[in-house]
């Protein structure tokens, strides 16, 4: 693929732009990890998704929540990072001032720094904002304390060692705000960066989609990359469309790997 040049120089410049990447949905499809929607399938498609996902839902059968994101954490385990995860740390590698933001619960962008980290001693993490929490952590419902460890095969909910109040997954469910500090981390890193990547997003989930607005309003450059036009695209400075798996990589070669 061919990139502009003025973008592989603003990346490539040896005051490095402090950088925000947004992920989505479309980051961790190309993993094979199915959407909440897709999910729904065999026993769980006869729920509508609010049925599966608020707090009213959890307030009127906890167990079949539970067991719900029981069976969501399980199909996660087998799901690695992909391409686009690993581009997006090449990337931390080469930009010091990297915030990695993303609408995905999985946890598989966790999964490819540590890897990284570990593999080839990346000495210091960026910092990812998860603004939808992660289904690998679990919280009491009344205390908010974490737990470190619980039971899934049980016959009821797993209690708060704490409060002994119900045990629930740490996302956020429809009809709940957002965590206030992820939130205002999000929206001030947005402001203050160079640079905006909206990546496997579509650009309507609000308040994410406000973020690229508000970087492209303080001045920052705004880079797309999704599978297909969003709301975004005419807003941005640069719009790629294909997978972030295969974009990325190409975007990191040409910027740091290539001579010209």
């Amino acid at each position: 693929m061919n990139f502009p040049a003025e973008l592989i120089s603003l990346l490539r410049r040896s005051r490095a732009p402090k950088l925000v990447a947004l992920t989505g949905a479309g980051v961790s499809q190309e993993s094979g990890l199915r959407t909440f929607r897709d999910a729904q399938t065999g026993l769980w498609a006869q729920y509508k998704p609010e049925d599966l996902a608020s707090p009213q839902a959890f307030r009127r059968d906890p167990k079949l929540i539970w067991d719900w994101y029981a069976w969501r954490r399980e199909a996660v385990k087998g799901v690695r990072p992909n391409a686009g995860h690993y581009a997006l740390v090449d990337i931390a590698k080469h930009i010091p001032e990297f915030t990695l933001i993303t609408q995905n619960v999985d946890g598989l962008h966790h999964m490819a720094f540590q890897t990284l980290r570990d593999s080839e001693s990346l000495k210091v993490l960026p910092s990812i904002i998860e603004l939808h929490g992660n289904i690998q952590r679990v919280r009491c419902s009344e205390c908010y304390t974490f737990a470190e460890v619980w039971g899934d095969d049980t016959e009821s909910v797993p209690r708060c060692s704490v409060c002994g109040g119900l045990l629930r997954p740490d996302v956020v469910w429809f009809g709940e705000a957002l965590p206030r500090d992820q939130l205002e981390a999000a929206v001030e890193a947005a402001r203050t960066c160079d640079v905006f990547f909206s990546i496997g997003t579509s650009g309507v989930v609000q308040p994410a989609a406000s973020l690229a607005h508000a970087a492209r309003n303080r001045g920052a450059v705004v880079i797309e990359v999704n599978a297909e036009p969003t709301p975004l695209t005419s807003k941005a400075n640069y719009a790629f469309h294909g997978k972030s798996g295969e974009i990325l990589p190409e975007l990191v070669k040409a910027v740091w790997l290539n001579d010209t």
